[in-house]
């Protein structure tokens, strides 16, 4: 006898309290795997795909495409313990739920929207109430025995594309929970290279996806229109507003004659490789200027009135996209060389544009790298990415009169800003940070003298 479960949205990291319906990718009658993307939803942070927990039959879903709905509330009903029909003869050999064998007769024939679709889940034990039932687990872990202490589905998701055997890995959470800190420890312990990056579900038409993502006028009067602030565009308001109203900065800044450090970078792409970009090598001095500088890796704790310098250089980079401006974060960017940082921020720019980045890719930073320079401007006052103490603004590079040795010559030349928490340094420290960076630009050897 089938047994209708509820999956509700989960809490998808970072006190995000809501998400907007993108896109259904399961309709009513579908058949579903444990684990397999049922919706697409946009949150303040990201474009994220939801998978369910359970596997069965979806017999119902709650909310339309573009509609809000807060953490917690029904998304979907699955009815779990009716048998699915397989691939097999009349026989009923084939698919088919675990545990309930294959004699019996095929169910009507439901869509599938994956091939590799297994569904998957036992009904719960008497006495026991729907949301505790342990879906079963994939097929490449039937061989294991015993329930995986997991509720949230972005952990599951994180484990299963990077490789880590939740069912090995011990939970730090209450009774054994396993958290997302379990898995990330666990792939920072690995040495195997992830080889692999599981292909995103198919998402409705551009048209569609624009419309859903894009605000919409909800007021049209004679005081002219009025555009709601939510989704990236509140999150960003609220952060920046929240960064002014705790954060004194103060601003200063330099003009670097950037000509030796364009030289440099057209030599190591000319000498093979991975090509590397301007904004990485910006990355590599960045991270060399910190471990000289370590007061402006740090974050306030106002609670014990300390200033918390952190070890690791996780360093965030804004992006500017057709949803909003997001700033990915480039995790242990200390211990990355040129080429590393150039294929992480091409990786990570790539999935901002098209909303695929996960609250992990944007969260975490300890230090932000801003180059306005593309929008073809020379120089800003960067707001502070809270809860971080500093903000390197990078503007154009373009030809410009600079003596040179003694004469006027026209040199390329870049305006460098730095924006700094006041609380963690005086102006002594800043300005030494902003005239290593500078000196580096100028003459790349430094930074090889200074490593």
């Amino acid at each position: 006898m089938a047994q209708v479960l509820e999956f509700k949205l989960p809490d998808l990291g970072e006190g995000l309290t809501e998400a907007s319906i993108v896109t259904w990718l399961v309709q009513v009658g579908d058949v579903v795997a444990v684990d397999q993307p049922v919706v697409e939803v946009e949150t303040a942070k990201a474009m994220v795909e939801v998978p369910c927990p359970y596997g069965g039959v979806v017999t119902a879903r709650f909310g339309e495409e573009g509609s809000e709905l807060p953490v917690g509330s029904p998304l979907l009903t699955v009815a779990v313990g009716t048998p699915a029909e397989g691939e097999g003869d009349d026989e009923g050999s084939g698919n088919v739920l675990v545990g309930y064998g294959t004699a019996a007769a095929p169910a009507r024939r439901r869509r599938v929207r994956r091939q590799d679709a297994v569904p998957a889940a036992a009904p719960a034990a008497p006495g026991r109430t729907a949301p505790s039932v342990s879906p079963a687990p994939p097929p490449e872990a039937v061989r294991r025995s015993g329930p995986v202490s997991v509720i949230s589905p972005l952990v599951r998701k994180l484990a299963r594309e990077h490789g880590v055997d939740l069912r090995e890995l011990p939970g730090s959470g209450p009774d054994g929970l396993i958290l997302r800190a379990d898995v990330e420890s666990a792939m920072r312990e690995t040495v195997q290279v992830r080889t692999h990056v599981a292909e995103a579900e198919a998402v409705a038409p551009a048209a569609t996806q624009v419309s859903a993502q894009a605000p919409t006028p909800s007021d049209t009067s004679a005081d002219g229109i009025r555009v709601p602030l939510r989704g990236i565009r509140g999150a960003v308001a609220d952060k920046l507003s929240r960064s002014r109203r705790e954060i004194p900065d103060a601003t200063c800044w330099v003009d670097a004659d950037a000509t030796e450090f364009m030289h440099a970078r057209v030599a190591m792409n000319a000498a093979g490789g991975g090509k590397i970009s301007v904004l990485a090598l910006l990355a590599r001095i960045c991270t060399a200027a910190l471990a000289r500088y370590p007061e402006l890796n740090s974050r306030v704790d106002l609670a014990a009135r300390e200033v918390v310098q952190l070890d690791a250089v996780h360093l965030g980079f804004a992006a500017q996209t057709e949803r909003g401006l997001v700033v990915p974060v480039v995790k242990d960017a200390h211990g990355r060389d040129a080429e590393s940082l150039s294929a992480e921020f091409a990786r990570l720019t790539e999935a901002a544009r098209a909303g695929r980045l996960t609250p992990g890719e944007l969260t975490g930073g300890t230090f932000t790298l801003n180059n306005y320079g593309v929008f073809g401007v020379d120089g800003s006052t960067p707001i502070i990415n809270h809860p971080e103490a500093a903000m390197l603004g990078v503007g154009r590079i373009i030809p410009k009169p600079w003596v040179h040795q003694g004469e006027l010559a026209v040199r390329q030349v870049v305006q460098l800003s730095l924006t700094f928490d006041h609380r963690v340094c005086d102006g002594g420290t800043a300005g030494g940070f902003l005239r290593y960076v500078a000196d580096c630009v100028e003459q790349p050897a430094v930074l090889l003298r200074t490593l």
